[in-house]
C-alpha cells in the first residue's frame, strides 16, 4: 500500500496541470467574412488538409532553417514541449507557423510535444488559456519544460528571427 500512494499523488498533480488538459482536437469555426477562423485546440493536420488554409503548405515550401537552429531543437527535443497560440486569420501566424513546423520536421521534434491553440480575432481562446498564458499578440510560441514556461517568442521576436530566438531558449535548458 505504501508504494501505491506516490503513484496516485503524481497522477493527481499531473491531471491538474493546464498542459495535461490541452491534448487532442477541440475547436469551433467562428463566423467571419474574410477568413476561416478557428478557435480551440487544433493540430497541423487540420491546417495541411483544409483548403481554407492553403497558406500553410504554400509557405512551408519557402522555409529554410539554418543548421544550428535545427541542431538546437534536435539535441534538446527530449527536454521540452511547445505551446503555440496562433490565429488562422493572422498574417503573422500564416508566415511564422509554417517556419516553426519546418524546423520541427528538420529536427525530428515530435508532433505530440506540440500543442496548438487557435484564437479568435480578439485573441481569445477556449478555457481562458489566453488569460492563463497572458497572450496579447499572435503567434506566441512558448517553450515549456516540465509544464513550466522557460521562454517565449511573440510574433517575429526581438530580432526578426523567431526560430533563432527559440533555439537560444532551447539551448539554455538544463
Amino acid at each position: 500500500m505504501k508504494n501505491i500512494f506516490p503513484f496516485f499523488a503524481i497522477l493527481l498533480i499531473c491531471s491538474c496541470s493546464p498542459m495535461h488538459q490541452l491534448k487532442g482536437v477541440d475547436y469551433t469555426v467562428i463566423p467571419d467574412d474574410k477568413a476561416k477562423v478557428l478557435k480551440g485546440l487544433i493540430n497541423r493536420s487540420i491546417l495541411e488538409n483544409d483548403t481554407a488554409f492553403s497558406w500553410f503548405r504554400e509557405n512551408m515550401k519557402w522555409v529554410v532553417s539554418d543548421d544550428s537552429t535545427v541542431s538546437a531543437f534536435h539535441d534538446n527535443k527530449a527536454k521540452f514541449s511547445v505551446l503555440i497560440f496562433g490565429g488562422t486569420w493572422c498574417e503573422d501566424t500564416q508566415n511564422i507557423l509554417p517556419r516553426f513546423y519546418k524546423l520541427s520536421d528538420l529536427s525530428g521534434f515530435p508532433d505530440h510535444q506540440i500543442t496548438l491553440v487557435a484564437v479568435d480575432r480578439q485573441k481569445k481562446s477556449i478555457r481562458k488559456l489566453h488569460e492563463i498564458y497572458h497572450i496579447t499578440n499572435v503567434p506566441t510560441i512558448i517553450i515549456l519544460q516540465q509544464g513550466k514556461e522557460k521562454g517565449r517568442v511573440v510574433e517575429y521576436g526581438k530580432t526578426g528571427s523567431p526560430e533563432k530566438e527559440l533555439a537560444a531558449i532551447v539551448r539554455a535548458l538544463p
